[in-house]
């Protein structure tokens, strides 16, 4: 008897009744456990793709790379028209051409610090840059 007694107090607790609240709870299989690492490689991957654009190649990147020194005929169509010694005095020559309204720029190259001007005010420049004797 003391087996029917006790299938008697297990009976009514194994067949209740669901509330209206847990009835139609949706089930996710037997791949659930899946989920959670799935989702996880998937944001790692995103995270991958936005820092592979953020930081690749020289074309597609939104990260200024520091600038590297080349010859002096590596920079288009600016023309160098002086060659101080060092940056400071290049700085200095700059800012000169400037306060005469000629656009200029100094760019670091495997020779030395070079002032570059646009080909239409080269003249203007080296005229105004001739050390006056």
């Amino acid at each position: 008897m003391g087996t029917l007694a006790t299938l008697s107090t297990i009976a009514p607790l194994a067949i209740t009744r669901l509330s209206p609240q847990n009835r139609y709870m949706p089930s996710w299989g037997s791949y659930s456990y899946l989920y959670g690492p799935v989702v996880a490689l998937c944001v790692i991957g995103l995270l991958m793709l936005v820092l592979r654009w953020a930081f690749g190649g020289r074309d597609q990147s939104i990260v200024e790379r520091r600038s590297r020194p080349g010859r002096p005929d590596q920079y288009g169509l600016l023309d160098a028209v002086a060659a101080p010694p060092t940056y400071i005095e290049a700085e200095l020559l700059r800012q000169q051409l400037n306060d005469a309204g000629i656009k200029s720029t100094v760019a670091l190259t495997n020779d030395g610090p070079r002032v570059m001007v646009w080909p239409e005010d080269r003249v203007k420049a080296t005229a105004l840059l001739r050390p006056k004797s």
